[in-house]
């Protein structure tokens, strides 16, 4: 028990001194990204700094597979130089067990990854969108989805447009039962429009079925309200940016996702977006394992058999093969071309078989 907790606790600390690199090495390139984004008479120092916080964490949880390969390497090419494993063989340890500890701990970090990081990271994310939209355009637009149906906020020069839908068609560009709600500079509402439905055209929305209510003019707004077969209201939103208004379903914390997918599909919107990141979120741990493996199938000779460097590069190249197979079935995923269940849960599954019948081949021929 004692050499598990000790293969355990290096295998954690390499993990956390990799991570504390990545950690530094990626906030000085988001850094620069950001000023070359908004440059430096956009926003100051501090601000830029701001930002750079809030992404690194979304940024970091992506390659989470990638450093945890690296871990691995760097753990095993250490016991192998040290003799370690040469120990642990004599011992009457096998490689499989020797793999244990690496791989409970690579589970624990997946949990603690979906479980606590997750939600972490999907605040931060959707909190550097909304300032990046911020001092990209000076207004932010924010779209979000309850159980009222859809709320979309679009800002101007003249003030603040509330949208409220009950449901829309699957590209955003038409919403049913509709009610704009129009804000003044100084925050007092100005008007209301409600209407059948709206389709969003090129600089306006294009209104059917319309009563209008002002209250920026003098009188009873009820008795001066007026009604028309179509009208066009001043938008600046394009399709793009309703969509996208969405967000990342990264920017959605993983407890959350389910109910928000039920809103988004009542709503009239796909849904299998998110369900695909959903699914890709509760198969991490798997990823995780198989990234142990792989990184542990390679490195686990003893040095003195030579070539450890081709054996080094290729399982970098077998590690990031997976990972990125993982992404582009996430994508075929999200298009439909895939089954969500396929795409998110055979990449970490088959990296899993894979990698541990490279462990049995190159431990037991």
């Amino acid at each position: 028990m004692t050499l598990y907790f000790y293969f355990a606790r290096k295998f954690a600390t390499t993990f956390a001194g990799l991570l504390g690199i990545f950690l530094l090495f990626y906030g000085m390139l988001d850094m620069i990204e950001v000023i070359r984004k908004l440059g430096t008479d956009r926003v100051g120092f501090l601000e830029i700094l701001i930002l750079t916080v809030l992404n690194v964490p979304g940024g970091i949880y992506q390659i989470l597979p990638l450093i945890v390969i690296l871990a691995t390497l760097v753990l095993f090419l250490g016991l192998a130089r040290s003799s370690e494993l040469v120990v642990a063989r004599a011992s009457g340890r096998s490689a499989l067990r020797s793999l244990m500890a690496p791989v409970v701990v690579a589970i624990l970090l997946g949990v603690i990854s979906v479980g606590a990081f997750n939600p972490i990271v999907a605040a931060t994310s959707k909190q550097y969108d909304l300032l990046l939209n911020k001092y990209r355009k000076g207004t932010t637009s924010v779209l979000s989805v309850s159980r009222e149906g859809l709320w979309l906020r679009q800002g101007g020069d003249s003030g603040q447009t509330v949208i409220r839908a009950t449901r829309a068609n699957l590209d955003g560009t038409e919403f049913f039962d509709v009610t704009f709600l129009g804000f003044g500079l100084d925050g007092t509402p100005t008007f209301r429009i409600e209407a059948l439905s709206a389709t969003l055209t090129t600089g306006a929305w294009d209104a059917r079925n319309v009563k209008e209510w002002r209250f920026d003019v003098a009188g009873n707004a009820e008795k001066q309200a007026t009604t028309a077969s179509r009208l066009r209201i001043p938008s600046n939103l394009t399709r793009e940016e309703i969509r996208d208004g969405f967000g990342s379903p990264s920017a959605i914390p993983i407890w959350e996702l389910p109910n928000y997918i039920k809103r988004l599909e009542a709503a009239g919107f796909s849904g299998r977006r998110h369900r695909v990141w959903f699914h890709t979120e509760l198969a991490k741990p798997l990823m995780l394992v198989a990234m142990v493996l792989i990184g542990a199938g390679f490195t686990m000779r003893h040095t003195r058999f030579g070539r450890t460097g081709l054996m080094v590069m290729m399982a970098l190249i077998m590690g990031f093969s997976i990972y990125f197979i993982r992404n582009f079935a996430v994508v075929l995923g999200e298009n439909g071309q895939l089954p969500v269940l396929l795409a998110a849960w055979a990449p970490p599954v088959a990296g899993i078989l894979l990698s541990l019948g490279l462990v049995l081949h190159m431990e037991d021929g």
